[in-house]
């Protein structure tokens, strides 16, 4: 594919009135309503465990963090990177064994369904899960007696804009990979020092300069400053900057992997 044809491609806003992406997004639905309770589990367990070992285990040991206990700052950032995990792991593993392996979207473009929809399925499913396992922590951190504001009835919103943010460089990802072993080097280079470097654990001000310029650039650190002051109820006009970001990156690149999945499928 030229240049020319590749740019054009991206810089198409993709159709999202077309009845076919939604049926694409009801067909993994429908599989994933037969395997509900372990995937949620597996999603599910892993936050727990931090919020219960650092919140409530470490947190015993570290002083308040800007003026709260450690569990209060560290639950509300937990669901959004329980969010970015969910949605990560479907559009890598999960979108892979289905175009790769299965080679369900070879079957599916062979009917009226274009690749775009079947992209774009993909992606809203991705989107889905990641807001679905946001929002069962979310009653956890609640049930914990964490949520100290209504305000906290938005997290979806953030957590929605986020997740689609993930599944766009997730099936990026995935598009070029050659094989399973692919994603470790996804997940360690990208996805690990998001998770330890966007203010999931300790503030972003502590770290160096360049280190703080970095995670700027990082969709987890804007959905955390988001998320953790709605739970709060110290929700500001920072709040508003925070949201603008994840909504223009999701525009912006939302068209990238449907392009890129499409020249796969041809290779």
């Amino acid at each position: 594919m030229s240049r020319g044809r590749l740019l054009k491609g991206i810089l198409t806003w993709p159709d999202l009135s077309r009845q076919l992406v939604y049926k694409v997004f009801s067909r993994n639905l429908l599989v994933f309503s037969r395997t509900w309770q372990a995937n949620i589990m597996f999603n599910f367990v892993e936050p727990v465990i931090y919020l219960w070992a650092l919140g409530f285990g470490l947190g015993v040991y570290v002083n308040r963090i800007q003026g709260l206990p450690y569990v209060n700052y560290l639950a509300p950032a937990l669901i959004a990177s329980s969010s970015m995990f969910a949605t990560t792991y479907e559009m890598t593993y999960g979108s892979y064994t289905r175009m790769a392996v299965q080679k369900i979207f070879h079957s599916i473009v062979a009917t009226p369904v274009s690749m775009d929809d079947v992209v774009m399925g993909e992606i809203m499913y991705g989107a889905f899960k990641g807001v679905l396992y946001g929002m069962v922590f979310l009653v956890v951190v609640a049930l914990f007696g964490l949520v100290k504001s209504f305000w906290a009835l938005l997290v979806p919103v953030p957590i929605a804009l986020m997740v689609i943010v993930f599944s766009v460089i997730s099936i990026i990802w995935t598009s070029i990979a050659p094989g399973f072993d692919s994603f470790g080097y996804f997940f360690t280079l990208l996805i690990t020092p998001m998770f330890f470097f966007s203010g999931v654990f300790f503030p972003v001000s502590t770290l160096p300069a360049g280190i703080r310029l970095i995670a700027w650039f990082m969709p987890l650190y804007h959905a955390v400053e988001v998320v953790r002051p709605l739970i709060l109820g110290t929700a500001g006009w920072p709040v508003a900057g925070h949201m603008a970001w994840l909504a223009i990156v999701a525009l912006l690149t939302l068209r990238i992997p449907l392009v890129m999945v499409k020249n796969r499928l041809i290779q």
